[in-house]
This record gives C-alpha cells, structure tokens and sequence, in this order.
C-alpha cells in the first residue's frame, strides 16, 4: 500500500510531537517540514528529507496528501486556506482560529470541496475517555445530573514565565479557556452527547504584569535570563477561569481552568453524576476510570483491552499494564484522521473535524463575552 504524504507546518514542541505520531503509523511518509525560523536545520534534526521556511513552497513542490498545521493559531486561517485551496486535507492544531468568521469560512470551503479535515483535539482518544463515553452512550451512567472539572497547569505560574500565548495579537482574546479549557469541554461534550447551551465565566489575572525576555524562550523550556533580559508587559488574557454550564439535558456543570496552579503540568479532571452511577477520571491517574455507585461497592477499570469497550479498544495500543499517555493519543487521532482521507470520508467521523473547531470559536466568543458582562449568556 502506498504511503500517504504528508507536510508538517511549525516545529516547535507540538510540531515535533506531531512527526512522531505520524511515523508511529507506518503508512505515512513525514516528506517534508516548513518553519520560519529555519526548515532545513529542523527537517534535519528530525531526519526529514526536506526542510522549506515557506510553507507554500513546501505545498507546491512536495506533492501532499495532507498537512499539519502547528503555528500560532494567528496564522492558522491563511495556512489552512491555502492547502485547501490546493486540494489537501488540514490536520489543524487549536486553538482552531483567531474568530468565528474564519472558523465558519474555514468549514464551508472543507464542506464545498469535500475535504476531509481535523483539529487536534487529540485527549478525546485518551481510552479511559472513550470508556465513559461508551457507558454513557449504553445507558450504563443513566441520566447525566451534573459534570464537574478542572483542567490545571503551571508553566506559567511565575511572573518570568513567557509564551507567545500571552499575546492576544497572536492567540486570542482568551488564553487559558483557550488553549486548554476547550479541550475539557470538547471531552465533556463529546462523553456526554449533550451540548452547552449557557454559561456564566469568571476570569483573573494573576500577573497584571508579566517579564518578558527579550530573546527566544521555547515553550515548556525552562530557560534561564538574567534580569536584564526582560521587559514588563502588561497582560490582558486570562491566567484563570472559572465557568459554571447548563447542558441541553438539564444537566448543570463547572470547571476550574488554570495555567498558574504550582504543581499541576497538565491534569484534567472529569466527574459525572449519573442517576445509576458517576464516573471520575483523573489525568494524572490517566489508566484507571473510577466508577462510583450507591448500592454495592464502588470500581476502578483499569486500562486492558481484554475487558474494556469497544471505542476504549480502539484507541489502546498495548495490552494492560503497559502505561499510554500523551503521544499515544496523537496517534489514535492520526489514525482515525488518516483512514478517513484514504477513504476520502467526509462524513460524521470519531475524531474532532473542522465543524469542532467553529464550536470550539463560538463556546471562546461566549466565554469572553459572559466573563467581560459578569453574567450568563446563551450559547
């Protein structure tokens, strides 16, 4: 069978985790990168055969079936056009876009051209994830009464810490709901079948001012400057979020979305109450989906394939006891993603798709808005 090709868009710490995923599949050809600070250096230190520093060149010359697009979500809009317009399916990292206008143009030229697309709202494809939603689906949780959460980091808990992402030129009008926030509601919607309909969002800001280094510092980096090195700048998005929904069913829920919790790389927390059971999963304790009931003693299913449901299995690369985690999502989705562009399947898919993406700009308008009024706002 021959290899699908595909070109990589951004190489920085997402781009890279992108290649990997990709070469884990087998039937995909990485042909070729593109990054402004310098394709051939990074085409060769992830033993790419081409490297461009213009994505568009990439596009015209390397014959692809697909991109990935992992740059600044400033640029997302341009980049995605353009491979559409030359006839290739966009892998597109969020947040999705900088508005919802270029959300929805984005989605009907993908819908026009039958092209397959995909937002990497890759922590769908964690297993223990597609195991809630496969009780909640089979009836197994009963009616859903609430769905509580978090999602905490704390890369930038420090008044020091700098990323692009504070910049709502290049990221936005919000940044912590932003960047990870909608990834816990899309998990939340995607478990539960229901979607937000209101919402009320409060936000803070921790570090009104924040140091920012007058060189190049790599997200998650851990780089060290002198005080010299730094100006002050004042800061306009979100280090905080809390946000409190009503569902579609009835069902009420609230998250807790912060990038300044000391401690805290990357958990996300989802708790359902279900009128025959509730369901917590914790991502810090990723393997396990705890399962709470009334009557008799409560369970934790572990991660195996040998006992789990059919969505968990498909998206479980190993048997149980062997740990899968952040890459192995990547993974899944890719997987999903790429026998549906083989199939040339545009239809209703089990991975996030471009249509994500535009509910993903909308709940980020909503949240902004409620939280700059103080109150709830329909969605």
């Amino acid at each position: 069978m021959k290899k699908l090709r595909v070109g990589v868009i951004g190489i920085g710490f997402i781009g890279t985790a992108h290649v990997e995923a990709l070469r884990r599949l087998g039937y995909i050809d990485v042909a070729a990168v593109a990054d402004a600070g310098g394709g051939a250096e990074k085409a060769e230190a992830l033993y790419v055969a081409h490297g461009y520093d213009d994505y568009r060149e990439m596009i015209q010359k390397e014959n692809l079936d697909a991109v990935h697009i992992c740059t600044p979500n400033h640029t997302h809009f341009e980049m995605a056009m353009y491979a559409m317009e030359h006839g290739l399916s966009v892998m597109l990292e969020k947040p999705f876009t900088m508005t919802v206008e270029e959300a929805e143009k984005l989605c009907s030229y993908a819908k026009e051209h039958h092209i397959v697309t995909g937002v990497n709202h890759s922590l769908r494809m964690n297993p223990q994830v597609q195991q809630m939603k496969a009780m909640v689906r089979n009836g197994e949780v009963g009616d859903i009464y609430a769905v509580t959460g978090s999602y905490l980091q704390d890369w930038l808990f420090l008044e020091s810490d700098w990323s692009w992402r504070l910049d709502p030129k290049m990221s936005g009008k919000t940044r912590a709901f932003s960047d990870i926030g909608t990834h816990w509601i899309d998990m939340v919607e995607d478990i539960t079948g229901q979607r937000a309909v209101e919402l009320l969002a409060e936000f803070e800001i921790m570090h009104k001012t924040r140091k920012k280094p007058l060189k190049e510092v790599a997200t998650f980096s851990g780089m060290a400057l002198r005080p010299e090195d730094y100006e002050d700048v004042p800061i306009e998005t979100e280090d905080w979020c809390s946000i409190l929904f009503r569902f579609e069913n009835g069902a009420i829920g609230s998250v807790n979305v912060s990038q300044v919790t000391a401690g805290r790389k990357n958990q996300q927390i989802i708790s359902i109450s279900g009128s025959k059971c509730a369901l917590h999963w914790d991502s810090e304790d990723s393997q396990e989906l705890w399962i709470g009931r009334r009557e008799t003693f409560n369970q934790k299913a572990p991660k195996d394939p040998s006992i789990l449901s059919e969505e968990a299995c498909g998206v479980i690369g190993y048997p149980g006891g062997h740990v899968e985690g952040f890459p192995d999502t990547f993974k899944a989705q890719f997987d999903k993603f790429y026998h549906a562009v083989r199939n040339k399947d545009t239809s209703k898919k089990d991975f996030a798709g471009f249509e994500d993406g535009l509910r993903e700009m909308i709940l980020n308008e909503k949240v902004y808005e409620s939280a700059q009024k103080r109150a709830w706002v329909k969605i």
